[in-house]
């Protein structure tokens, strides 16, 4: 298997446009407009540790928002 292939990952609603930036520049993704949205383009373990990356934002925010309760 070709280890430079690139793969396509939905940008889930919600996301900032800081958190996209901080995973764009920290695993190299590129961001591309498709017909269903954009998405994050990159190789698929970039993509992992960007998914993970989102998933710990959106935690936190949604701690954040919680004690503001």
């Amino acid at each position: 298997m070709d280890e430079d292939m690139l793969y396509e990952m939905r940008i889930p609603a919600g996301i900032t446009e800081r958190i996209m930036i901080e995973v764009i520049n920290e695993y190299g993704l590129e961001i591309k407009n498709t017909d269903d949205g954009p998405v994050l383009m990159g190789k698929k373990e970039d993509l992992e540790k960007a998914q993970d990356h989102i998933v710990k934002a959106l935690n936190q925010r949604l701690k954040e928002l919680e004690k503001g309760r």
